[in-house]
């Protein structure tokens, strides 16, 4: 190959982590994303109020319920509501969102708690956010691996970013793959879409230069021969790294990495990062 088109290739590929990162950090940003959330209420059978959202609200074995008094109104699915509106009972990592005049409150199931975390567009962290360092992207961090897969998917039960709390899931396989000269692998999880995998991880950088509890990488669905490209110039920050209002999942034991990777996302300013 000429050193024209190693130059090209070098751009293209630049480019297209750019691409990534801007979205990553446009979700980050959105009005009503991770940035925006004003507090984490966990909800019991006792009707409670919160000042950063409307209505009292509790929840039951007939899943969440708010109570709004006279002249508060959610949207839920586009509806106006007003009086008692019940949210039903949520799935375990899934959620409704209800708007309110220029907010959403978030009603969630995490670690089969029920959860409401209002999200709000003028929240101090989301309009002070000045974006994430990150590694420059270089190819050397993209390597093929094997993706092998279990006989049965493998109910795996993880911490979170919430001391006490537990996420289940049920993973589907391994991934196995070479970097540096060593073989390692990787224990992978559903991700968002049919066939395809994420990953969570740890590694000789975690808690120097990038985010101690954890990062995550989004992987497409494998080959037919079970190949699968692991790019960690791609390795992402979970909202726990930028906010104590999060559940996010921890990795794995198996998924503690014995290297260094020098790649994708670095410790969030908000966490002291540079």
């Amino acid at each position: 190959m000429t050193a024209e088109a190693t130059a090209t290739d070098l751009q293209a590929f630049t480019e297209n982590w750019l691409e990534w990162y801007r979205a990553q950090e446009d979700r980050l940003a959105d009005p009503h994303g991770f940035l925006a959330i004003t507090a984490l209420h966990w909800l019991d059978d006792r009707p409670q109020r919160f000042p950063d959202a409307p209505g009292a609200w509790h929840t039951g074995p007939e899943g969440v319920v708010v109570t709004l008094d006279e002249g508060e109104e959610l949207v839920v699915d586009g509806t106006p509501v007003q009086g008692e509106h019940h949210f039903g009972v949520l799935p375990e990592r899934g959620g409704v969102d209800a708007v309110w005049g220029d907010a959403v409150i978030e009603v969630a199931k995490r670690g089969g708690n029920d959860i409401v975390r209002p999200r709000h567009p003028d929240a101090p962290l989301r309009t002070a956010f000045a974006g994430t360092p990150a590694y420059a992207p270089d190819p050397r961090w993209a390597v093929t691996g094997r993706y092998i897969p279990f006989d049965e998917p493998r109910p795996t039960t993880v911490g979170a970013a919430v001391e006490g709390l537990e996420h289940v899931f049920d993973a589907p396989g391994r991934i196995e793959f070479e970097l540096d000269g060593r073989q390692l692998s990787l224990t992978a999880f559903p991700g968002r879409g049919a066939g395809r995998l994420m990953v969570l991880f740890t590694d000789a950088t975690s808690g120097v230069t990038t985010y101690a509890a954890n990062r995550a990488l989004a992987l497409e669905p494998p080959a037919a021969d079970g190949t699968v490209v692991l790019d960690f110039n791609r390795a992402a920050n979970l909202p726990c790294a930028y906010t104590d209002l999060a559940t996010c999942p921890l990795p794995p034991a198996e998924n503690r990495l014995p290297v260094a990777i020098e790649a994708g996302q670095k410790i969030p300013r908000e966490r002291g990062g540079s």
